[in-house]
């Protein structure tokens, strides 16, 4: 079948609708405060802001995929927009706490249709390599750039009109994205094999939930409490079971095919790590921003645009060598860029100075997850079947939820720890009158320790980028795969 002639603009489409999945991941982060006081929400629940769209969307991620491939991509991406919006309205007019949970909740389940069904779009219309490398480079821009956008966009919602617009901004985006999809994205969806396994998307949606629940309670409770053990060890439990279903059913909601392939296996596991490492840079340096060089929420946004610049900068870059290089060449480049730049960031004090000890640090960054997520995204979809383009999908969105939720469950325990050791090792400073100092020296030691955590976890990425990915020219399958045929309308 000819190439679809409006593919580009429906690229656009698809990419402006990823933009405001990605921002919702950071744009409701600064407006935090400015709702928790207005919802009267106390501190022990405000987490519920951000964990009930997290739990809702990495749990029924792999669902979403499936319901993409088998109801329809495009119908499945036109429901998700109207949803989204719908929960953002919801959220955006929210008079109580509760509402506001249930609202983030919704955005998280119609969140976990729109991401895969975005992104097997993509897949199914964009079958040559060099113009499939450039739509994922143009996707790795957005997803790579969207959070350090958001984080600008939040600070100029929340300083000069109310944090109720870092929700309700999203209805215009998506009812514009709505009316632009109906004619320009061609439908698509597997045939043959199309019933959902519902036993599997119970143990998945249970055990991804279970997951990302556990990582949260060990930021607030540790990793020693009894909550926290037993939500992880139902984790264990039920993902156990849902692989051991897997691998015996003959209606798979993830056929195994889909994550044991050796180069697509090696992408999800990065995904998890970058997604773990990368809460290094987004989330203490927010803190450091404010708290310790007392900048406001729209300042430190702007701090963040260097950020943004350089990541589209390296996703057009990856782009247009990926075909001609392959994956690992810059997977390798970009993981090392980031690592570097994590490293850098440990030099942090009272008195660093954002232009020489900050902006190379972003810069070095962006650069390096610019060069990491264009081929990432391509590689854990090159060789999948078109049947299985909505899963493996979803696995890429999962891994970067599972990732996000153990990084801040990590990295904000290695930190409370590393602040509480450092004060009771000084605490004879306090009792001199420095209690102040002492508390803003022990921030610094606690963000070193974080980053230097932060660190480790983007160099194991790279060594399993140098470890286990083949080189193999993008757009080639590293496995033969019989794609069933799509259908288009």
């Amino acid at each position: 079948m000819p190439p679809d002639p409006r593919r580009w603009l429906a690229l656009a489409v698809i990419a402006v609708a990823q933009l405001m999945v990605v921002l919702d991941a950071t744009i409701v982060n600064i407006a935090l405060p400015s709702a928790q006081e207005a919802l009267h929400i106390s501190t022990a629940d405000r987490q519920w802001i951000v964990t009930a769209y997290t739990l809702t969307f990495g749990g029924l991620l792999l669902l979403g995929g499936r319901i993409a491939d088998f109801f329809g991509r495009k119908r499945t991406f036109l429901i998700g927009l109207l949803g989204f919006a719908g929960a953002s309205a919801l959220g955006g007019a929210a008079v109580n706490a509760g509402t506001l949970f249930a609202a983030r909740g919704l955005q998280g389940l119609f969140g976990a249709l729109l991401a895969p069904a975005a992104l097997s779009l993509i897949t199914v219309t964009f079958t040559e390599a060099k113009e499939r490398a450039k739509a994922f480079g143009v996707f790795g821009g957005i997803s790579g750039g969207g959070a350090a956008i958001g984080l600008l966009a939040g600070g100029v919602l929340t300083e000069y009109a109310d944090w109720r617009w870092c929700l309700l901004v999203n209805i215009p985006i998506a009812v514009l994205a709505f009316a632009a999809a109906v004619p320009l994205v061609r439908e698509s969806k597997a045939s043959g094999d199309t019933r959902y396994d519902i036993p599997g998307a119970v143990l998945a949606t249970a055990g991804q939930v279970a997951l990302v629940y556990g990582f949260t309670k060990a930021a607030t409770d540790g990793w020693s409490s009894g909550v926290t053990i037993g939500w992880l060890a139902a984790a264990v439990v039920l993902l156990g079971a849902f692989l051991f279903w897997e691998a015996r059913t003959a209606h798979p909601l993830l056929p195994l095919r889909v994550l044991f392939d050796r180069n697509r296996g090696a992408s999800y596991l990065v995904s998890v790590l970058l997604g773990a490492g990368m809460l290094g840079m987004f989330l203490f340096m927010t803190f450091y921003l404010q708290q310790t060089m007392g900048w406001s929420a729209l300042k430190s946004g702007v701090a963040y645009m260097p950020f943004s610049g350089g990541i589209i900068a390296a996703a057009v870059i990856a782009s247009r060598l990926l075909p001609r290089t392959g994956p690992k060449v810059l997977m390798t480049v970009g993981g090392v860029l980031a690592t570097a730049s994590m490293v850098w960031l440990t030099r942090l004090d009272l008195d660093s100075s954002y232009a020489v000890h900050i902006l190379p640090s972003f810069i070095a960054m962006s650069l390096g997850m610019g060069l990491v997520f264009v081929p990432l995204s391509s590689l854990a979809l090159s060789g999948v079947a078109d049947h299985d383009a909505g899963v493996a999908s979803a696995m890429v969105n999962t891994t970067q939820q599972v990732g996000g939720s153990l990084g801040t469950a990590l990295l904000n325990t290695i930190f409370t720890t590393a602040v509480t050791g450092y004060v009771a090792d000084h605490a004879a400073s306090a009792a001199s009158g420095g209690a102040q100092l002492l508390q803003a020296h022990a921030a610094i030691h606690g963000y070193n320790v974080a980053f230097t955590a932060s660190a480790v976890l983007l160099a194991v990425a790279t060594v399993v980028v140098i470890a286990m990915v083949r080189n193999t020219p993008a757009g080639r399958t590293t496995e033969t795969t019989e794609a069933a045929p799509v259908h288009f309308g």
